[in-house]
């Protein structure tokens, strides 16, 4: 695995105006570029009783000049003969992406990595999991997202299994998604059926990643505060749901300034977690990565102000032989932002999904010998430590 993942990184030269991971992490919320990516949409309805509602799928096509005011650009759903037409047998390698914390198919990171794989020359299909109440779509019961939410990828994953049988499936994460995936593959352990995962700006712990946020001013009234804004704006979008949780209080809401004070007043209540910290120590994906038995590409740069060094799980991830990491001295979050304009990981992570997807043609020998076999659980002086404890169960609740 590290010598593929070497093979597929190359050099990181980043623009030198945007010296630190202030400068590229504020570059990505002023950059605009056109990556033009088409997609058409369906709706999903949750098959799971615990996480019932629907959440959004939007499927890259071919450029279409159709429009659909109440979705975002260049997104419009199937009609039923399209989507019904969807099944195939064909091989082509599919990557199932998901988004950062109230971001969507739109963000224009993701249509970074999308728009080299899209390309007939590259000939990838591509989806991207839209969490509930994202990127436009609609919900229709209070149950949002949260930063385990691994409940919706699970069902499109099975989707994908069953309705393209011959392809090899694999999936990129962002940020937030980057958690959740990163969960997801721990959760799926060695029943996973994707062939391999990169997973980028992964915040990885977040009690820690949000106690760091809270101790400068940067971090509480820049980040902290940006990001409590986004989510609140979502919430008042759906405010006619959300409001049916008795548990939630609108009012106290609309009161909050920050990322962990939304946190406090819709996650704790909607999902059962006591406290903020607690719920942050029970979706963190430091600990999921032990048990990840799928080729995992983690990119992270450690100036990052968000998802930050101190929250890297380096320990973890040395000890697991399917997992490599990939962290730059600089890039920001979700940055890397090159001279050239372009950003640099697009580079690492689509050579490193494409170099796995040639491997899925090798024999079944060579595919296998990608990483090595997982170092098992041990019992050490008649203890166990189990890598996805949760402390938490989640049951069917009527909200």
């Amino acid at each position: 695995m590290a010598e593929l993942v070497k093979d597929a990184t190359p050099p990181c030269h980043l623009n030198p105006l945007l010296f630190n991971g202030h400068l590229q992490t504020a570059w990505t919320a002023v950059k605009d570029q056109d990556v033009p990516i088409y997609y058409k949409r369906t709706v999903f309805e949750a098959e799971d009783s615990a996480y019932r509602g629907c959440f959004a799928v939007d499927f890259v096509v071919p450029e279409f000049e159709q429009r659909d005011e109440t979705l975002p650009p260049r997104t419009v759903p199937f009609t039923d003969d399209e989507f019904n037409a969807l099944p195939s047998s064909d091989t082509r390698p599919m990557l199932v992406a998901l988004h950062g914390l109230s971001g969507g198919s739109h963000e224009l990171y993701l249509r970074h990595v999308l728009a080299p794989l899209v390309t007939p020359e590259a000939c990838w299909d591509a989806c991207v999991v839209n969490a509930r109440g994202c990127a436009l779509s609609k919900i229709t019961t209070p149950v949002l997202f949260n930063a385990r939410a691994t409940w919706d990828v699970r069902q499109t994953i099975r989707w994908l299994r069953k309705t393209f049988p011959n392809r090899a499936l694999f999936a990129i994460g962002f940020s937030l998604g980057a958690n959740i995936l990163t969960n997801y593959l721990g959760e799926e352990g060695a029943e996973c059926v994707l062939k391999a995962a990169v997973v980028i700006s992964n915040p990885w712990n977040l009690d820690i990643s949000n106690t760091i946020l809270q101790s400068t001013w940067l971090g509480l009234e820049v980040y902290s505060k940006t990001m409590g804004s986004n989510l609140k704006k979502l919430v008042e979008i759906h405010a006619d749901q959300v409001s049916k949780n008795a548990d939630v209080s609108l009012d106290r809401l609309r009161q909050t300034k920050y990322l962990h004070e939304f946190d406090r007043e819709i996650q704790c209540p909607s999902w059962g977690y006591p406290t903020v910290g607690a719920y942050y120590r029970d979706a963190s994906s430091c600990d999921s990565v032990l048990a990840v038995k799928t080729p995992l590409l983690a990119i992270q740069a450690e100036d990052d102000p968000i998802a930050v060094k101190q929250a890297i799980p380096y320990d973890e991830i040395s000890l697991n032989p399917y997992v490599v990491l990939a962290a730059t001295a600089h890039g920001g979050h979700l940055g890397w932002f090159e001279g050239s304009g372009g950003r640099w990981f697009v580079k690492p992570a689509t050579n490193f999904l494409s170099q796995m997807a040639e491997r899925q043609l090798e024999p079944e020998k060579d595919r296998n010998a990608t990483a090595a076999d997982a170092v098992p659980e041990k019992d050490v002086e008649g203890h166990h430590f189990e890598a996805l404890r949760r402390k938490m169960d989640i049951e069917a609740r009527a909200i």
